[in-house]
């Protein structure tokens, strides 16, 4: 299915090409970490204003995991609690952190009217998998454990993220489900890498490899994974596991212009074939990073927006 790039889309991709910014694959995981930060500047929106944005620690099982809590200044409320939203940051669980995603926090959490709690889960090649994962699992166990001490309620409580943070956000999903919770009142994927076969044909067309390029997937996949067989285990590919049936209701969004939009598409598919009921939104004309790059395309905003409002319809 080829893609064609919507024309701002198509502009973004020129300006990046021409200035000649080097290939991740070609910097060691600190210099594209310090590159990744420093691209925020020209392509995040401007920051909303909320009413508190808090720094707070959760423990986790190498130490406490730094987390940011977002609190918008109109905030849905039943009994004094909140729906809360448990986000996981993009990345290539390499890159990325809570400054990376400050701005699309705040947008979720204003037009969601909720609280988003945003993890700095541990990053690879230094913690590989499962390192991520358990952070993931370990900060949404212990948020739900304090929902109503933050408060939030428990019985509304979401995960999302994107790329490598819809990617734990499905993890966290399946195994709350098979590990007795916390429950979740819903998912948010956006753009969710969820099988590391990479065998769709998204991963081999040369229209969808802009910007996250079929040759930097391998290099975050080489710095995350420890060893082949580690792509089976369903934590690493939530398509893995053999059934998607009790999830919580997803929102699932993906790029025309992306190597992870087959798998994208599929596990929305599988998941609404298991009883899910799964809202999926697709971008045909946008490539994989957009949703964080709303000062340049409208088509992020649209995003936000639409996540937020089935956010309040949950």
């Amino acid at each position: 299915m080829p893609a064609k790039l919507d024309p701002d889309a198509a502009a973004v991709y020129k300006a990046f090409q021409d200035a000649g910014r080097p290939a991740y694959e070609d910097l060691s995981a600190d210099e594209a970490r310090a590159y990744y930060l420093a691209a925020r500047v020209v392509s995040n929106p401007e920051p909303r204003e909320l009413a508190s944005v808090q720094s707070i620690a959760i423990p986790g099982p190498a130490g406490d995991i730094p987390a940011r809590s977002y609190t918008p200044k109109t905030l849905r409320q039943e009994s004094g609690l909140s729906p809360a939203l448990v986000f996981f940051h993009g990345g290539g669980w390499v890159i990325g952190n809570l400054d990376t995603h400050d701005v699309v926090c705040r947008a979720i959490a204003d037009e969601g009217q909720l609280i988003v709690i945003s993890v700095d889960y541990r990053l690879a090649p230094e913690h590989k998998f499962p390192a991520a994962v358990d952070d993931a699992i370990a900060a949404t166990q212990w948020i739900a454990d304090n929902a109503r001490k933050l408060g939030m309620d428990p019985e509304r409580l979401c995960v999302g993220g994107d790329s490598a943070g819809g990617n734990l956000s499905a993890v966290v999903a399946i195994h709350a489900r098979d590990h007795g919770g916390p429950m979740l009142a819903g998912q948010v994927l956006i753009y969710p890498a969820t099988d590391f076969a990479m065998s769709h044909p998204s991963h081999s067309e040369p229209e969808t490899s802009v910007l996250l390029t079929h040759s930097v997937i391998r290099w975050f996949r080489d710095h995350y994974l420890s060893a082949s067989h580690d792509a089976e285990d369903w934590r690493a590919s939530p398509a893995r596991v053999e059934t998607l049936a009790g999830l919580p209701p997803a929102f699932v969004i993906t790029a025309g212009a992306d190597p992870l939009r087959d798998e994208g598409d599929e596990y929305a598919r599988r998941l609404a074939d298991a009883g899910v009921p799964v809202q999926h939104r697709t971008y045909p004309g946008q490539f994989h990073g957009f949703f964080t790059m709303g000062k340049l395309l409208q088509q992020a905003n649209v995003a936000v927006t639409e996540i937020g409002d089935w956010l309040k319809a949950l």
